[in-house]
């Protein structure tokens, strides 16, 4: 079964992906990171790197590409994996869940 999650940053998508790596020990190969529609995108916000820089650079940063929300898809086989994805979307602020 694949389970999917949309994530309004970038941030967030990766923060639920190590989860899963590190703490789940989902094989990184079952777990696609991708743009909700055709467009690069980092989200719906700004997040992490995205933001504005700080001090020595005081510029601001305007090229987020901020285009629809990050969707990770992870390929699990039980109910056990599946429990501990749906809780690591929950954990990063998913804002959609299901099943595909």
């Amino acid at each position: 079964m694949k389970l999917i999650g949309k994530f309004d940053t970038r941030r967030d998508a990766e923060m639920a992906v190590e989860r899963l790596v590190q703490q789940f020990d989902i094989d990184r190969t079952k777990i696609v990171v991708a743009p909700e529609g055709e467009a690069n995108s980092a989200g719906t916000e700004e997040a992490g790197s995205d933001n504005a820089a700080g001090m020595p650079s005081p510029e601001a940063r305007d090229d987020a590409e901020l285009n629809g929300r990050v969707v990770v898809t992870v390929e699990v086989s039980d109910d056990v994996a599946a429990a501990e994805v749906h809780d690591a979307f929950g954990e990063f602020d998913a804002a959609e869940q299901g099943a595909k």
